[in-house]
């Protein structure tokens, strides 16, 4: 271990160089590289965490610079997929850590392939279906792990430590209904939110790592930065028997049937994604002489965009599929149907 490296982290006295040490031989996943996950992923790395694995599907676009502070104008103007482009950054920072970029969606199909085998599971995602699986895996291998969200100038965090604490569940019995709460890409979201969240994620991750339990929250925080409040929420007494996950230990987000619908419409995005069920691998570069005739392809290493008015597919190697312009299921397996195949 490089002891320069960390020098004013060991001085902080509840870290010191056993709990270096004790960082180094962490692991750590992070699911979503976006606002949140860049700043997460940027304190860990820098901090000497030793493994750090961050999952995500999507890729940079021109209005992520705003606040997705580890991405720049080449990464959007390649179309990068943000574990990618994250991974390029961050492996020049600290070459001491491992990374390992996961391009893809977490779903009941891989939630426990990715998130199972850490120490600590960071939550820097903006949907609720994937927190409830996050959530199932935590609670099922008895693995903390630290939600947290920002919209608008207001944000949310609180760690969860299963048999401790509440879960996920047991503070949010039900997902909030589609188009009843803000989305950044509804009510838009500043940049100095995301720090704060982040910030308090990643200082709750450094004292579970070490095990400082004398110093864990015990609280759900929420903060409104631009009308200057901070609530702290008392949660302990919150969980609950009768919880499904926590009390009844049914894990039923990890469930799955042949059944399962694998078409999701993105909140806000206008872009319906579609997911096989099995793994697969696409040859892209086939698949760009194939469409090329049809409409306009453009292809790095880790996708292709396919633009046939008004729509756009991106399409990535493992089968995944975003269709943009169109929030209807229907019509994006049809697109999919047409041009990519069954």
């Amino acid at each position: 271990m490089n002891e320069n490296r960390y020098s004013r982290q060991i001085l902080f006295a509840p870290i010191g160089v056993a709990g270096q040490e004790r960082l180094r031989n962490s692991r750590v996943a992070i699911v979503g590289m976006g606002a949140l996950g860049t700043v997460l992923s940027n304190h860990l790395v820098r901090a000497g965490v030793g493994f750090v694995r961050f999952i995500d599907r999507d890729f940079v676009e021109p209005s992520n610079l705003q606040r997705q502070m580890l991405y720049d104008e080449e990464d959007a103007r390649q179309h990068l997929p943000k574990a990618i482009a994250a991974y390029e950054k961050l492996s020049k920072i600290n070459s001491d850590v491992a990374l390992e970029p996961i391009v893809a969606d977490v779903t009941a199909f891989h939630a426990e392939k990715y998130l199972s085998d850490v120490d600590l599971i960071l939550d820097a995602t903006d949907n609720f279906q994937v927190r409830y699986l996050i959530n199932d895996v935590a609670v099922k291998h008895n693995i903390p792990w630290i939600y947290g969200g920002a919209v608008s100038a207001t944000g949310t965090y609180t760690a969860i430590r299963p048999g401790e604490t509440p879960c996920l569940r047991c503070l949010f019995p039900e997902a909030p209904k589609p188009g009843t709460t803000a989305t950044c890409d509804t009510a838009g979201v500043i940049g100095p939110i995301i720090h704060v969240v982040a910030s308090y994620q990643a200082t709750e991750a450094f004292k579970i790592l070490l095990q400082a339990t004398n110093a864990y929250n015990p609280h759900l925080e929420h903060f409104d930065l631009w009308n200057n409040t901070h609530q702290q929420i008392k949660v302990l007494k919150a969980k609950r028997p009768d919880c499904p996950t926590c009390g009844q230990r049914q894990f039923e987000f990890l469930e799955t049937s042949p059944d399962d619908e694998l078409a999701t419409a993105l909140c806000g995005r206008d872009t319906v994604q579609l997911s096989p069920r099995e793994a697969i691998t696409l040859d892209l570069s086939q698949l760009a002489k194939r469409l090329a005739p049809l409409g306009t392809v453009e292809q790095n290493r880790f996708l292709l965009r396919f633009y046939i008015d008004p729509y756009t597919l991106v399409i990535f190697p493992d089968g995944r599929v975003l269709v943009q312009n169109t929030d209807d299921i229907a019509t994006a397996r049809s697109l999919f149907a047409k041009f990519i195949g069954n």
